[in-house]
């Protein structure tokens, strides 16, 4: 597994572990990935983006799982 240093949060994160609002959504059995959005604004406890491209946001999954279980979004698998 490769891991990374991002400098924007200054920590090590695994590559494979990176998602966007799609696979977050997707993960999350929400059919829009616009929903990611909706919560970011409405729930100042969803975790910030590991780093941010020019048309995306980039989150560490497991900090988004983390979020999803406190909050009973984490569907069961």
């Amino acid at each position: 597994m490769l891991s990374v240093t991002l400098p924007v949060m200054g920590r090590r994160v695994e590559v494979d572990e990176l998602v966007g609002a799609a696979e977050i959504a997707d993960r999350l059995g929400v059919s829009n990935s616009q929903v990611v959005h909706v919560w970011r604004y409405r729930h100042p406890d969803f975790p910030e983006p590991v780093t941010r491209l020019k048309t995306a946001m980039i989150w560490y999954w497991p900090d988004v799982k983390a979020w999803a279980q406190n909050t009973g979004r984490l569907p069961n698998t």
